[in-house]
């Protein structure tokens, strides 16, 4: 068949898709069923995917294309084609229109009174079975049948979950068992028994709660003010001084709502020092702030209640790596008739948690024969923050009782298991039943451990993973073991997989469209646990389709993370799925991420080393794609990350494997004008690269990296308008002008530097030399943006203004600020802690303020802040000398400071704050400016610079409060 192209080489809809992926993940609580199922990491939004799939593999319009289904209007005209696509992907309505009122609301401080959007989000909206009809004629006429999609790493199974849906046969692979385990609970299940094992699931999910109950109601005690739901307790160590026991608690707070709830530390009664720490609940004006925000630790170091003096932190962390710190119970959560109440512990309360700790002794002995709980050691990488607090093996994850909880669910789960086959019957049918009941399991534990919280502003508990690490918490919740949390658990796996059928569902079933599908929704998935570069059951060239997105270079350790449900889903699900859990943790070693912890003997080469072993396994990953793609196929990689160096990784893997960069879309599927943007950056939107398998380069001699330059150049600025006029800013709309600097590599590859290597031979050039070049383009155009004039800047104000534009972010990654350093030109970034404009961290650079750049020393010549001076030695220290008086002194004193330098008639220093007001973020919560520069830059306009305009402000609204 003849090459077909496809939609997303001419057209993707992203600002479409790229708010439906934000609102499909806007309220936590109402978050896709997939992620309900089971923890996975980074998971793309299902409509992201849904994009991904179905404009890689239907056909560009064409006027022969009309013709060709001159009976179906949705595809006479090509607005009429690319509005069909968007029903397709649930988008009933303009998503563009609705954020438009939304930023207008927020952008005068209002509430909406009504949601914006007329339609529910994108993923909940099944396509019509007669637009699947019509889709699948579409697809068989472009490829002669209907095409087989491949997603090699398929992680949380979003990508061949939205392919079954459209009915296109799909193959799920990932090398980590969870992630295979959770491909086969969430994709293959629900194809293969749809409802069926619902009711099943139900009955013996109950059945289970219930011996549960039976079994640690004893440790798990009534009370006459309501049934408790959660215990919530502080870490302790004792005071290096007086021996007595110390909580360390970052804050006493319980609840903010109405008037607030707190924990009061009491030492003394009557005058008297206790012997032990005691608490008491305090609400609304009793609660001293002060006290209660401070708590008694911050930053690892602690304050003893007993004596008022600091606790150092080694000491801290000595005390655990010895064993020696334990917990404190100081807060108890009950349910009342009227919502949420807290008390403090009783005696009943610490008596049951000495019965559950002799509980654990006595069973031990037997649970350990019988391997009914973790007894691995961990492994350390990247991902952990917690062993240098003594939490070594995985069963240093939790507490006594969260053992006993949980050691009592794989016993009983493990008696249940023949019970179930004999009375279901069908084999395959009772293990799919207990499959999703062993995936109770894996929520259990993540909402019930050492690393779980309380989380005050919602009055609930906080799992684990609320973040891709293992961050060590001062403060515990536990979930109470014997009535909350396994059947909450078992509600949560009902709901998860019964929303996944139903969205599997085609709407209209009893229209004409649903009987001339090609191919039956949901199409068949086959689930595969291996290396994805090397998937032997793939035939050659018999996908038409690889839809990847793959780990992101250093984002996320997967196998490390997932090691946590490892270690306990092997003792039940690997029971029925003894093939996924053979080995000890999960596979580290073949891993496709550049984990640093596995070259630790390597010293400072570790980086470099495993960078290197990432791009190889990257390299081996694309080029099973290609070989199992048809020639005619398309590969589709969606990636986040905002590390050039990860660019270059993943660029040097795809065109080393063989294939060209045909297009290049930015979606933008992460939420924007956030806090936490506005003070560390992080890339917004996903980058989708279109790729095709590149033929073999015939004659023509090398190509040199000077003779396609100019077109890397000219790339990069056309990205960079068509980006900007789309509404793309900072670090995204710089990550998106890599996808064409790589394109142009693609064509010509293999392209060589003109600078040879240490031998004298031609050296194969890195990509990150070409998205240097493409940086370099971005800065200068940049440039002319903010400052419409032709005056001339100096290397360090060019670099602190365009840091700001570029990275919209107090702090980003050290390697990002050499290369602005490199693009700017006339700097090193060493010159940049000695002027003081950054403060560096592990791994990245802090913008330093006004205040932090000032310079102690008078008389000292180096660049920074001085007020007392009227020559300066960059012009970037003149404006922010000009801040600090503002901030000081008052905007009266700073147009006085700046009429006796003359600087107000200065064209450059007033091209300068022009400039300065445009690139640093104007980003406001609850009335204040996020970053205190926008806030001084007003004020100096304001005195002193009335006729430069300002930009609006972006006021921070949470989406799941967005509405009344």
């Amino acid at each position: 068949m003849p090459v077909p192209r496809v939609l997303i080489e001419d057209w993707l809809p992203t600002r479409e898709l790229g708010i439906e992926s934000v609102r499909e993940r806007a309220a936590a609580s109402a978050l896709p069923p997939i992620y309900f199922l089971h923890v996975w990491w980074a998971r793309r939004p299902l409509v992201a995917s849904a994009g991904a799939v179905l404009a890689s593999l239907l056909p560009a319009w064409t006027p022969e294309l009309a013709e060709r289904f001159a009976d179906h209007s949705e595809l006479a005209t090509e607005k009429d084609y690319r509005n069909w696509f968007l029903r397709l992907l649930g988008i009933l309505g303009d998503p563009v229109a609705a954020e438009v009122r939304k930023l207008a609301a927020h952008s005068r401080g209002d509430r909406l009174k009504e949601n914006p959007y007329d339609y529910m989000q994108a993923y909940k909206n099944s396509p019509q079975a007669s637009d699947l009809a019509l889709l699948h004629q579409v697809l068989e006429a472009t490829w002669g049948r209907i095409p087989v999609v491949l997603d090699p790493t398929a992680g949380g199974g979003s990508i061949p979950y939205e392919a079954i849906r459209y009915g296109l046969p799909a193959y799920a692979n990932d090398l980590n068992s969870i992630a295979a385990a959770v491909l086969r609970a969430s994709v293959e299940l629900p194809v293969k028994f749809g409802t069926a094992v619902v009711e099943d699931l139900r009955k013996w999910g109950s059945l289970l709660c219930q011996r549960i109950h039976q079994r640690l109601e004893g440790v798990f005690p009534d009370h006459p003010e309501g049934p408790v739901s959660n215990y919530i307790f502080a870490r302790t160590v004792a005071c290096p001084r007086t021996g007595k026991t110390v909580p360390l608690a970052p804050n006493w707070w319980l609840s903010k709502k109405k008037g607030g709830v707190a924990v009061r530390l009491v030492t003394h009664r009557d005058g008297v020092e206790l012997e032990e720490p005691e608490f008491e609940i305090v609400t609304g004006d009793a609660i001293d702030h002060k006290v209660a925000d401070a708590g008694t630790i911050t930053r690892g170091k602690a304050v003893s209640p007993w004596d008022n003096l600091v606790i150092d932190g080694a000491y801290i962390k000595a005390e655990a790596q010895a064993g020696r710190m334990g917990s404190i119970l100081y807060a108890v959560a009950v349910r009342t008739s009227e919502g949420r109440a807290f008390r403090t512990p009783t005696e009943t309360d610490v008596e049951a948690l000495r019965r559950a700790e002799d509980e654990l002794e006595r069973v031990l002995p037997r649970w350990e024969a019988e391997d009914v709980i973790p007894d691995e050691t961990r492994f350390i990488g990247p991902a952990d923050r917690s062993a240098n607090y003594g939490i070594l093996t995985w069963r240093d994850m939790f507490s006594p009782r969260q053992l006993l909880v949980h050691g009592t669910f794989v016993e009983e789960y493990r008696k249940l298991i023949p019970e179930v086959r004999e009375a279901v019957g069908d084999p395959d049918r009772a293990d799919a039943v207990l499959s999703l009941l062993a995936l109770i399991q894996g929520k259990a534990v993540n909402w019930n451990a050492l690393l779980s919280s309380w989380n005050v502003g919602a009055e609930s508990m906080r799992s684990v993973f609320d973040r891709h690490d293992f961050a060590f918490k001062w403060t515990y919740a536990e979930f109470e073991g014997a009535r909350e949390l396994y059947p909450w658990t078992l509600r949560q796996i009902l709901d998860a997989y019964s929303g996944l059928v139903d969205l599997l569902e085609p709407t209209g079933r009893n229209t004409l469209g649903l009987d001339a599908l090609v191919h039956p929704v949901p199409a068949n998935v086959i689930v595969t646990q291996g290396n994805a570069g090397d998937m032997p059951w793939i035939k050659d060239g018999s996908v038409e389709l690889v839809c990847i997105d793959p780990p992101y270079y250093d984002n996320v350790m997967y196998a490390e993370l997932a090691d946590f449900f490892y270690v306990w889903e092997k003792r039940t699900l690997g029971h029925l799925w003894p093939e996924l859990f053979a080995d000890e943790l999960t596979n580290k070693e073949e891993e496709a991420v550049a984990n640093e912890a596995r070259f630790k003997a390597a010293g400072r080469r570790r980086k470099e080393l495993a960078t290197l072993d990432y791009e190889r396994k990257m390299t081996a990953i694309f080029a099973e794609c290609r070989r199992v793609l048809t020639d005619t196929g398309v590969m589709t990689v969606m990636f986040t990350h905002k590390k050039a160096e990860a660019w270059d990784s993943l660029g040097r893997s795809l065109l080393d494997a063989g294939f060209t960069i045909e297009a290049s879309w930015p979606v933008p599927t992460e939420r924007q004008h956030s806090l936490h943007q506005a003070n560390k950056n992080s890339a917004a939107s996903t980058i989708f690269l279109v790729c095709r398998k590149r033929p073999e380069r015939t004659g023509g001699g090398k190509v040199f990296f000077d003779s396609v330059e100019a077109e890397v150049r000219s790339r990069a600025r056309e990205a960079y308008s068509v980006l900007t006029e789309a509404g793309f800013d900072g670090v995204d709309r710089l990550l998106a002008t890599y996808g064409p600097a790589l394109s142009v590599l693609s064509e010509h590859w293999p392209v060589y530097s003109s600078e040879p290597d240490e031998s004298g031979q031609s050296r194969l050039l890195r990509p990150d030399e070409a998205l240097l070049v493409a940086q370099e383009e971005v800065v200068r155009l940049q440039r002319h943006r903010l400052v419409a004039t032709d005056v001339q800047f100096d290397p360090l104000t060019d670099f602190w203004l365009l840091a700001w534009d570029t990275f919209q972010a107090r702090e980003f990654p050290f390697d990002e600020a050499r290369k602005l350093t490199l693009s700017v030109g006339g700097l090193d970034v060493d010159d940049l802690p000695r002027a003081k404009l950054v403060t560096q961290k592990s791994g990245t650079v802090v913008m330093a303020t006004p205040d932090e750049r000032r310079r102690r020393d008078a008389d000292s010549e180096l660049p920074g802040v001085n007020r007392d001076r009227v020559v300066f030695p960059t012009l970037v220290d003149a404006l922010h000398t000009a801040m600090y008086v503002v901030e000081h002194d008052g905007s009266a004193a700073a147009r006085a400071w700046l009429d006796q330098r003359r600087l107000i008639d200065d064209s450059r220093f007033r091209a300068l704050v022009e400039a300065a007001v445009q690139a640093v973020p104007r980003v406001k919560e609850k009335g204040e400016f996020a970053v205190v520069e926008a806030d001084l830059l007003e004020r100096l306009v304001v005195a002193a610079f009335p006729e430069i305009p300002l930009p609006e402000e972006t006021r921070l609204v949470e989406q799941e409060r967005l509405f009344d």
